[in-house]
């Protein structure tokens, strides 16, 4: 039996910074998330964001490269979520950031990304973990 425990805080935004994450689509979007996430043998611990981007604390095997996790992830999503009704297409910027966490650092981590409307709302955002525009 093979033993993990790793763990990673993932942002990425829409395309252009682009308000499409509405309150109509962003349970479907978490949802569809989670269950990609599971299919990958990746539990996620925390899923949360704002209208333009999306934070996730997320535990990937070794025999998953990042890289390949945020892409199989973030391609499904937007296929899933340009399959919805929504008045433009759907897409991701093709930036991602990622950052390691200890287990130490994992209950803030969650919480902040649980937090994140209230955090955009009250001006408490870490800039350093806020995606930056499409490229």
């Amino acid at each position: 039996m093979t033993v993990w425990r790793t763990y990673y805080h993932l942002v990425w935004a829409t395309c252009d910074r682009l308000p499409l994450i509405t309150s109509a689509v962003e349970a479907e979007l978490y949802d569809y998330l989670g269950g990609k996430s599971r299919s990958l043998n990746c539990p996620i611990h925390a899923l949360g964001g704002v209208i333009d981007h999306i934070h996730l604390v997320v535990s990937i095997p070794p025999s998953l490269a990042i890289a390949a996790y945020a892409k199989q992830i973030k391609g499904s999503s937007s296929r899933f979520m340009n399959q919805l009704s929504l008045e433009q297409q759907f897409a991701w910027q093709r930036e991602y950031a990622v950052f390691s966490l200890g287990s130490k650092q994992l209950d803030q981590a969650v919480a902040y990304v649980q937090n994140q409307k209230e955090h955009h709302a009250q001006g408490t955002i870490i800039r350093t973990l806020e995606p930056n525009a499409c490229r």
